[in-house]
């Protein structure tokens, strides 16, 4: 029994959040060039494979984010209207796109951006410190602002996909890179379904509601190994 165990390998679907991964990738590994940050997220997808020894064959990376905003947004600090289609961001991001789309067997699901209710905001630090008197408004900086923009569709995308894949049965396990809550039903749906699913936050701390309701927990990086449970 044990070598049967040992000789068959898992069908594995890999399920990357990009918002969150972008943001945690950059806090986790440091600032890295389009191209750079491209192969690591391939790289990291590919040591889930062979996780403690399991053996897994990959069935399909799928990689949700939306695709930058080129929209004229209007800046409190400058006082003018601020063009994203010639900003550094979206200049990295759509270089970022075009190089995973040349990766084999990942999948771009795009959602869109809420572009019509995008605004510049203080960030909440910042708010604080003004609350608190330990600024004042004439301290504020230009980089004491950042954007809201929010995305549409990702999360949907996602659930739809996991359940899509659950009912099929065209999985044997799922892999989560997020850390989001908000796929705690997609989780019970696919655990019903009899598929393996693990959630890999990159280190960040979850909810408890969303720790009850996955199979495993882990984190393919050195640093975070004493964060691999189940």
């Amino acid at each position: 029994m044990e070598s049967l165990k040992n000789n068959f390998a898992t069908k594995t679907a890999i399920l990357v959040d990009g918002g969150f991964y972008r943001r945690r990738a950059q806090a986790v590994f440091g600032d890295q060039t389009a191209e750079e940050r491209a192969a690591e997220l391939a790289n990291y997808c590919m040591r889930h494979l062979n996780f403690h020894g399991e053996s897994s064959n990959l069935y399909r990376i799928f990689y949700y984010d939306c695709a930058p905003s080129s929209k004229r947004v209007y800046h409190p600090f400058l006082k003018k209207q601020v063009d994203l289609g010639k900003s550094d961001l979206f200049e990295w991001t759509t270089l970022f796109f075009n190089e995973l789309k040349k990766k084999r067997k990942f999948a771009l699901r795009l959602g869109k951006l809420a572009e019509e209710q995008a605004h510049y905001t203080l960030r909440p630090q910042i708010v604080k410190k003004l609350c608190n008197g330990s600024i004042q408004f004439s301290d504020l900086q230009e980089d004491d602002f950042c954007l809201q923009i929010d995305q549409k569709g990702v999360d949907m995308k996602i659930g739809l996909d996991i359940a899509s894949m659950a009912y099929k049965h065209q999985v044997d396990q799922i892999v989560l890179i997020s850390g989001d809550s908000d796929f705690v039903s997609a989780a019970k749906l696919a655990q019903r379904e009899g598929i393996d699913f693990v959630l890999d936050p990159l280190g960040a701390p979850i909810k408890p509601d969303l720790f009850e309701h996955i199979d495993g927990l882990r984190t393919c990086n050195k640093a975070y190994t004493a964060h691999t449970q189940k």
